[in-house]
């Protein structure tokens, strides 16, 4: 199988949340003692001096954006199969993201035009963001049979490298390190700013052409 390697763009992401930070004073014999019951609390300093405590809040969740981009979910295997691990995998780690304080958004996106393409920074298919993020930022190719069926033209699609081995699918291995990189790894909240493409690859483009000439 011959693999083809272009450098990916961190494409567009969507912002996240940070939580807050907590505050803590110094207390002397007069000040309320803690009452985490959110019940009023009366001071060494006599009955009348009391202080509202209000209930714990809450940390705010913050998001984790996660996109799947693809050409083609009826016929790709490929991509198929990317979307089912994909699932999968989010599935897998759900417990640990709540733990975390994370909120889980998977956005699945169908690249329909050259347009969309440009506007996404949207380089191969399949394609995984994390807030923005590429999961793999060198892009990997190889002819992809079922796109060829599709659109009647020799299309590559994405080839993914995990452990020191190719799949044409990435497995749900490689897509939970990814996750919890960006989880433990990153600063809290942060979203990856979009690369600007001033043009296509020639592979989607190629790909795009030979879809339209098939529909008319």
């Amino acid at each position: 199988m011959e693999t083809k390697i272009r450098e990916a763009g961190t494409g567009c992401g969507c912002p996240g949340n940070n939580a807050g930070a907590l505050s803590s004073s110094t207390k002397g014999c007069c000040s309320p003692p803690d009452d985490v019951s959110g019940k009023y609390a009366v001071s060494c300093c006599g009955p009348e001096s009391v202080t509202a405590r209000p209930a714990g809040n809450q940390a705010e969740k913050r998001r984790l954006d996660i996109e799947f981009m693809y050409l083609d979910l009826s016929v790709c295997t490929r991509c198929r199969g990317t979307e089912k691990n994909l699932e999968e995998a989010v599935s897998e780690v759900a417990r640990i993201l709540e733990a975390a304080g994370f909120e889980v958004k998977l956005h699945k996106i169908h690249v329909q035009n050259e347009e969309q393409a440009l506007a996404l920074g949207f380089v191969s298919s399949p394609t995984i963001r994390i807030n923005g993020r590429d999961i793999q930022l060198d892009v990997r190719e190889s002819l992809c049979e079922s796109c060829g069926d599709l659109c009647g033209e020799d299309v590559d699609c994405r080839v993914w490298v995990y452990q020191g081995r190719e799949y044409t699918v990435p497995p749900k291995g490689m897509i939970i390190d990814a996750i919890l990189r960006e989880v433990y790894g990153g600063p809290a909240g942060a979203v990856h700013a979009p690369s600007k493409m001033e043009a296509l690859p020639d592979n989607l483009k190629r790909f795009f052409a030979a879809r339209r000439n098939k529909e008319t």
